[in-house]
């Protein structure tokens, strides 16, 4: 077991092994993706949900996820999140490679690395914010006054700091989702994974929770991937991965789709494909005329 599960060694938790080196350390990146395939079996019928996914995505980059219904985007999503492990192919986390852990160190790995924002909150009802936020610093061994000294900041941190003692039920759904952002930061993770994050807010309260992930994302470096159908969210992105029936069709900064939805810049990408294949097809009738030309002048 290598030094990084030393702290945790207490608690009984198992860190996954990861190299230390100076090249580990200087990684630019935080996810990398390699030929990643995902085969669900459903009945005698094989579902191919992922077709061979090559991503990379920076260390305190913002990725937004994009892609219709049954496109593969949640199943990519999940498989960045630890949440899912690839039929073929590797997904390194922070350089390490999920298909190779066992429940154990997964776990470890993600209670430490990952914090994850849903759509529908999945706080406690019974519990306060506060006991919602500290829930998975319990998981991770922490000392109550630490828990209750964090909880507390982070909750400040995204203004609920006078909703410490209020229960789901009392807060409005933008304030659930601020209660969700503080729990997702509670282990400081290299990684928030935001689940359509604004699905269910209206206009005004998803451009605040929009503009708070941004601003945690630039102040703490924290890398944000989201999968969103939002607009206002993927104009936030550093980049935008676009998924299509198992495949990424284009990873392009969000100013490149313009004004565009997500099925109007595929359109525009296919008609640039086609006008491109047409020259091809141009280009090789005016080669085999050429060859013609000059085989019948021989």
């Amino acid at each position: 077991m290598s030094s990084i599960a030393t702290a945790d060694a207490q608690n009984g938790a198992a860190a996954p092994a990861v190299s230390t080196s100076d090249d580990y350390r200087a990684s630019e990146h935080i996810v990398r993706v390699r030929g990643v395939k995902r085969v669900y079996k459903i009945g005698e019928v094989l579902v191919h949900a992922l077709r061979g996914i090559d991503l990379d995505i920076k260390r305190g980059e913002f990725m937004a996820i994009m892609g219709p219904s049954g496109s593969g985007k949640s199943t990519l999503f999940n498989m960045v999140g630890g949440l899912d492990k690839p039929t073929d192919g590797t997904v390194f986390i922070d350089e390490v490679d999920i298909a190779q852990l066992d429940a154990g160190e997964l776990a470890w790995l993600r209670c430490r690395k990952i914090g994850y924002i849903f759509q529908t909150f999945n706080l406690i009802p019974v519990m306060t914010a506060l006991e919602n936020v500290t829930l998975p610093m319990i998981f991770a061994g922490a000392s109550v006054d630490e828990q209750m000294e964090k909880g507390k900041r982070l909750l400040e941190t995204v203004g609920l700091g006078d909703r410490l003692y209020n229960k789901p039920g009392q807060l409005s759904g933008g304030q659930q989702q601020r209660v969700a952002i503080a729990r997702a930061l509670a282990n400081d993770p290299a990684i928030i994974l935001a689940d359509e994050p604004t699905g269910n807010l209206d206009q005004k309260v998803g451009e605040e929770i929009i503009q708070m992930l941004k601003r945690l994302n630039k102040e703490s470096g924290v890398t944000i991937i989201t999968a969103t159908h939002d607009d206002k969210m993927y104009k936030r992105a550093d980049r935008v991965s676009i998924v299509i029936d198992g495949e990424i069709q284009a990873v392009v900064p969000p100013e490149q789709l313009g004004d565009n939805t997500v099925d109007g810049f595929l359109a525009q990408l296919k008609e640039e494909k086609d006008a491109a294949a047409i020259k091809d097809l141009e280009t090789a009738a005016e080669v085999t005329a050429t060859n013609a030309a000059i085989t019948g002048e021989g």
